[in-house]
């Protein structure tokens, strides 16, 4: 799932058929500019992969169930693993505008529930949430960004409705709170992947810092711009890990029951 300035991935997909949103049933169309608006098959290092090429959000005026749908259309596909990407705002006094962050863990500001209504056979009425993203699929990104020489950030992603981006108050109080990142997608599909079921990894690439003592000026054309020059990196680690991450476990969903690594890893 290719977010704001992040669809270089896609160009790498092989032996693939390309379907726009408009022509899918019920599928939402996307409104943002750098998000093409694409449902992509095909392969990549050998892998059948389903890619996204753009998303949708909760600001343009779509419901919750609207803004994740495709991932109940990936469930249906036989989907087991979800790669998600997007741009997002550095709170973290460490971090510089181009760092990937790979998300550990997130905080959900978005005022409705993906979940919200009848509960859908896919998962539990009250699915649990102790680990959102998988610890495997860390470990892996960690050791390919190390065998890459690539740096990485770890932290934890603030899901808010948007499209404002956000108040020097607003950023220094979502830090406060423990987050690292805010941006306004990917907690809505992540939430739905798991209770599908389908284990998640997340990286975001910090596109603009706020909270600190002198303001900025943030606008989406320099977001945009940011995460187009650090497409490389993260198509680098996202293609090997998609490779890979077949090794770490091809049965997913057996692994959903079993304990994980519980290290910290910010």
């Amino acid at each position: 799932m290719l977010g704001t300035g992040l669809g270089q991935l896609a160009s790498e997909i092989t032996d693939k058929t390309e379907y726009p949103y408009s022509e899918i049933p019920n599928f939402p169309v996307s409104t943002v500019e750098g998000h093409s608006g694409k449902l992509i098959f095909g392969k990549l290092g050998g892998v059948d992969i389903l890619a996204m090429q753009g998303r949708f959000h909760f600001y343009e005026g779509y419901s919750m169930k609207e803004v994740t749908f495709p991932v109940r259309v990936m469930y249906e596909l036989g989907i087991k693993t979800l790669f998600v990407s997007n741009a997002s705002g550095g709170m973290n006094e460490h971090f510089h505008v181009g760092d990937l962050m790979i998300i550990t863990d997130h905080i959900n500001f978005f005022p409705e529930h993906p979940l919200r209504g009848k509960n859908l056979p896919t998962g539990p009425r009250f699915p649990d949430m102790h680990e959102p993203y998988d610890q495997q699929l860390i470990k892996l990104a960690t050791t390919i960004a190390n065998e890459k020489k690539i740096r990485v950030r770890y932290g934890v992603y603030v899901g808010v409705q948007g499209p404002t981006f956000e108040t020097p108050a607003e950023y220094k109080m979502y830090r406060i709170l423990g987050g690292d990142a805010v941006g306004m997608s990917t907690v809505p599909e992540v939430i739905v992947a798991r209770h599908c079921g389908i284990r998640v990894f997340g990286v975001s690439v910090i596109t603009d810092l706020g909270g600190f003592d002198v303001p900025v000026e943030v606008s989406h054309e320099e977001v945009q711009d940011a995460a187009n020059k650090a497409q490389p990196l993260m198509t680098e680690i996202m293609r090997e890990m998609i490779v890979r991450s077949e090794q770490v476990g091809s049965n997913a969903k057996e692994k959903f029951n079993t304990d994980h690594p519980t290290e910290e890893w910010k």
